[in-house]
This record gives structure tokens, sequence and C-alpha cells, in this order.
């Protein structure tokens, strides 16, 4: 058998050695992270967690009242396309130099919830409790609209129809309560199952009612104008029909 020669041995090992090294560089960049991540295998945290963020429903959501030294602040928003197209405070502290301090902060607060679409708002200097109590009744009513909003906006199960009937209001004719159908996101259907009946309350009825009806479902909230002759029962439907879309989350 020939022998193999020295220097041809460490030439096949020389070219071996040079061949694997060549092999693992071209093998390196499918293992570098960064790589990895712009070929789209790993996205990053913060992109997940936006994307994982779930929206607001639309319609009118009232927060929780929150508790503050000067009293109560409550908020109440509008929510159309996902967006807050208006906030309003419906309880704020009052009396005194309360009154000042509310006239003065909760417009401003109000601007402040729909330019951020969130309850990170700054607070308004010399109402450090008015905002503080704002702030949280705010994000009451985000988690409430979040809570109502279709988990899967593409169809299905979400575009299915909800009934809600709100409170009864009591006027001084009799109670009004108003049943409504939301589907999509808004009022299809609004109907009062309860109204003043009896001597002249069955003609203002059936005059105001199948107005107010209609108003509800253009509106989409319950701000809508009473009917003209019928002010207790206008009064007492919008009532109503704001208790319905508390319920209804938006």
């Amino acid at each position: 058998m020939r022998k193999s020669h020295p220097v041809r041995r460490a030439v096949l090992a020389t070219a071996a050695t040079v061949s694997g090294i060549v092999l693992l560089l071209s093998l390196k960049p499918a293992s570098d992270p960064g790589s990895a991540e712009a070929a789209g295998g790993a996205p990053p945290a913060a992109e997940s967690v936006q994307g994982g963020a779930r929206p607001i429903g639309d319609g009118t959501v009232t927060g929780d009242a929150a508790r503050t030294q000067y009293g109560a602040v409550q908020v109440r928003l509008t929510v159309s396309g996902g967006k807050i197209t208006k906030a309003e405070a419906v309880q704020a502290p009052q009396g005194g130099q309360s009154d000042q301090v509310t006239s003065n902060a909760v417009p401003r607060l109000n601007q402040a919830a729909v330019q951020a679409q969130s309850a990170d708002i700054d607070a308004v200097s010399g109402a450090t409790y008015t905002s503080a109590g704002y702030k949280e009744s705010l994000q009451s009513a985000l988690d409430k609209a979040r809570a109502s909003a279709p988990a899967d906006t593409g169809g299905g199960d979400a575009a299915q129809a909800r009934t809600v009937t709100g409170e009864a209001a009591q006027t001084q004719y009799g109670p009004v309560q108003v049943r409504i159908t939301v589907s999509g996101g808004k009022i299809t259907k609004a109907e009062a199952v309860q109204a003043p009946q009896g001597g002249q309350s069955d003609q203002v009825t059936s005059d105001a009612v199948p107005k107010l009806n209609q108003a509800a479902v253009r509106a989409g909230t319950a701000d809508i104008d009473a009917v003209s002759g019928a002010t207790y029962t206008s009064a007492g439907y919008k009532e109503s029909l704001q208790s319905a879309l508390d319920k209804a989350g938006g």
C-alpha cells in the first residue's frame, strides 16, 4: 500500500479547516437575533402590547363617581369611530370656592381628555383634587367602553344585536322607560316600554314617543331635543335612555 506523504496530509487538513470556517460564516447570519427580527421572526415587545390593546366601543358611557376631598367627580364620554368625541363632567365639586375651581378646571379637563384619547392628562393648576377625581372617573369610563367593544371587529358574533332596557324615570305624569337595540356599536331601535297614560297624556305620549324614538336612533346618544308640548315625557325619556346606554356600555 502506498503511504500518504506528510506534506499532502498537511495540505488536506488545512483545506478541510478552511472549508469548515467558510461554512460556519455562511450560517452565522441565520442565528443573528437582529436578522431574525428583521425577517419577522420576533416582533418587538412594545409592538405586541400595542397590537393587543382593545379598542373602545362606540356610544355613550359614564364612569364611576370618584370621591374627592371636595365632592364627587364623574365623567361621561361619547365615543364614535373608536375615538372620544366628547367628554363631560356630570358631577363635580360645588359650593363656595369649588364653583370657581370647577368652572375653570372642568372645561380644560374635558378638552384634554378628547385630545389625549386616554386618562393620561395633566392636572389643572389650582384644581389638584378635582383633576385627580376626573382622571379616575375618566379611566373608569374608558375601561367600561373597552369592555363593551367587540373583540372581533371582522363580523360574526361582534355584529350580534343586544337589547337593553333602561331604568324607569319617574315624571309628574307617570314613569317613562326606554328599551334600545344595539348592533355594531349603534342604536338600531329605540322604544318606550312605559310612558304616561290616561286623559291628555295619551295624546301627548302618542305624539312625542315616536319622535323621541327616532331622535334616539339618529343621535346614537341621549343628547336629543325635547318634543314641544311634552317636556316631562321628554325629560323622562332622555333619563331612561341614558340609563340604557350606560348599561349597554356604549
